[in-house]
């Protein structure tokens, strides 16, 4: 026996205590992020935080820490360009600024944070279209480079859709100038997400099908990771749930001038969570439960 064996023997009893305990872990952050991220308070930003280390190490743990680099980057550079032509031009979003992070360093005129968020949750609607499609770790067929960044970026984008309107109008954690006819946020921005989404998940998906030599995880632990990323991407929506369900109410004005009733956004967010991010993330998880492979 080596002494990386006998290292191994050794060790082995203590795995699945190890186990049990991220998994202890992860749900205490599951809880966390559902009953708390929605309101705009240092405890949010911190399991936001968290939230893009988990994302990294999860990257880490799928692809490599060489590719979950190289996503990070590539994610960085693409919507780092596309958030500051939004907020300077007006495209593709439409006319906004940010409010959330004005203490922080800026890239441009974004808050250094915007684009390790755009990452974070961007790495786990990636990983969910992957699994709503069937695929692989990377993508292995043209079908696959081309479907699997399409898919990924409605992922992401459905996300936005239940997030913005409550976090721009009530958090104002940025500013839409203009208004827009989504309880104040302009459908452009939609178009914006989608568009950026894709771009980025383009070039992962580029990236990755130029590294078809690296060898894909055990079937077992790509499964696990699989399930991680679906509840970390499902507890952003299900947060929305909190404040509809202890009935928070009031008025609020965007920048437009228009009135908006706290108690509609919050329905419309837990309604539109249900039947977009939940229902995507039911049909991933259902996939994997049948999935022979």
């Amino acid at each position: 026996m080596t002494a990386q064996e006998a290292l191994k023997a050794t060790y082995r009893p203590l795995f699945p205590l190890a186990g049990s305990a991220l998994g202890i872990l992860l749900a205490a952050y599951l809880a966390l992020v559902i009953g708390f991220a929605w309101n705009p308070t240092p405890l949010a930003q911190a399991l936001a935080a968290i939230g893009i280390v988990v994302a990294c190490v999860h990257a880490a743990l799928f692809y490599g820490w060489r590719d979950a680099l190289a996503l990070f980057a590539i994610c960085i550079v693409i919507t780092f360009a596309m958030e500051n032509a939004g907020s300077l031009t007006g495209f593709p979003f439409g006319r906004y600024h940010f409010e959330v992070g004005a203490n922080l360093p800026h890239v441009g005129v974004i808050p250094v944070i915007v684009g390790p968020l755009w990452f974070g949750m961007g790495y786990f609607s990636w990983v969910l279209a992957g699994t709503l499609l069937g695929a692989p770790a990377r993508p292995k067929s043209k079908f696959e480079l081309l479907a699997w960044p399409v898919v990924a970026a409605f992922v992401m984008t459905q996300w936005d859709v239940v997030m913005d309107p409550p976090a721009s109008t009530i958090a104002k954690a940025w500013i839409w100038h203009d208004g827009g006819a989504h309880f104040g946020v302009p459908l452009s921005n939609y178009a914006g997400w989608l568009l950026t989404s894709w771009l980025f998940f383009q070039a992962f998906a580029i990236y990755l099908s130029r590294r078809p030599d690296l060898s894909e995880p055990p079937a077992a632990r790509t499964k696990a990771l699989r399930l991680t990323a679906i509840a970390l991407y499902l507890s952003s929506g299900l947060t929305h749930l909190t404040p509809w369900l202890i009935g928070q109410s009031g008025e609020v004005i965007d920048a437009a001038g228009h009135l908006w009733r706290v108690a509609d956004l919050r329905a419309t967010a837990a309604l539109t969570m249900l039947a977009t991010m939940l229902v995507s993330s039911m049909l991933a998880v259902l996939r994997l439960a049948t999935d022979r492979t």
